[in-house]
C-alpha cells in the first residue's frame, strides 16, 4: 500500500495537502455473546460500537485521505467502542510520512475535537478545520462549529475547507458499494484489517493504472475497469 501511495504522490495524483479523517463501521461475522453483551460470540474481539444513529457489533476503519484524488493514505482497523480521538494522531503521523510533510490542513468532523489533538496536530505546523461541539467553548465565538442540521457556522474559510469532509464520505461508498468492503466472512481483528487493506489497495491500484496509462480522468473509475 504505502509502495503504491508513494508512486501517486511523486506522479502527482496525489496532492496530500488537505487530508480528511473519518471512521466507516464494518459489521461483525458473528452475533453478540449470550454471556457477554458488549462483544461477539464467534468473533471475541469484536465490540458494540455506534454505527450511524444505532449501535452493532463490529469494528471501525479509522481512514486518512486525500480531499483532492478522494484516495486513503492511511488506516487503522480497531473494535467499534474505540474512540475516533485515540487513533487519530497515530493516522496524521502515518499520512504526513507518506505524503513527505504536504499536510497543511487536517479535516475532521466534531468527534475529533480535542485539546489534546488539536495541540498535536499544531506542533506539526497542521492546521485544524475540525467544529467544536457545543459543550466546548460555548461562549467563545468565531469558532467553526455545526449546528443539529447540518450547517456549518464561523470562519468563512474554515467552512469552506471543511466543505471537502465529503470527499470521505464518496471515498469509503466506493469501498463498500464497488469494493466490498461490508461484504466479508471473516473474523478477528486481523482479518478484518487485512479485508480492509485488500480493498484499500484494489482502490489505490485503479489510481495507478490511470497513472501508468496517462488517465487521469479514470483515478476514481473503479466500476470501469475494462477502460
Amino acid at each position: 500500500m504505502n509502495v503504491i501511495i508513494e508512486e501517486l504522490v511523486e506522479g502527482g495524483v496525489v496532492n496530500g495537502e488537505t487530508v480528511v479523517m473519518d471512521v466507516t463501521f464494518i459489521k461483525a461475522y458473528s452475533k453478540r455473546d449470550p454471556h457477554d453483551n458488549s462483544r461477539g460470540g464467534s468473533d471475541p474481539e469484536a465490540r458494540v460500537g455506534r454505527s450511524g444513529k444505532t449501535y452493532e457489533l463490529g469494528y471501525k476503519a479509522h481512514i486518512a485521505a486525500d480531499s483532492e484524488s478522494e484516495l486513503p493514505l492511511a488506516f487503522i482497523v480497531a473494535p467499534a467502542n474505540e474512540n475516533e480521538k485515540k487513533h487519530a494522531y497515530k493516522l496524521l503521523e502515518k499520512t504526513l510520512k507518506l505524503t513527505r510533510g504536504r499536510v497543511k490542513t487536517l479535516v475532521a468532523d466534531s468527534q475529533y475535537s480535542s485539546r489534546k489533538l488539536r495541540k498535536k496536530i499544531s506542533t506539526h505546523g497542521v492546521k485544524a478545520a475540525i467544529p467544536y461541539p457545543a459543550y466546548q467553548r460555548p461562549r467563545e465565538k468565531g469558532l467553526l462549529r455545526v449546528d443539529k442540521h447540518f450547517r456549518t457556522h464561523g470562519p468563512t474559510r474554515e467552512r469552506r475547507i471543511y466543505r471537502r469532509r465529503v470527499s470521505i464520505e464518496r471515498m469509503t461508498s466506493r469501498l463498500k458499494e464497488q469494493l466490498g468492503l461490508n461484504r466479508h466472512r471473516v473474523r478477528g481483528l486481523r482479518n478484518i484489517a487485512t479485508h480492509v487493506l485488500m480493498c484499500i489497495i484494489a482502490m489505490l491500484l485503479v489510481a495507478l493504472a490511470a497513472l501508468r496509462l496517462d488517465r487521469p480522468e479514470k483515478v476514481r473509475a473503479i466500476a470501469m475497469l475494462g477502460w
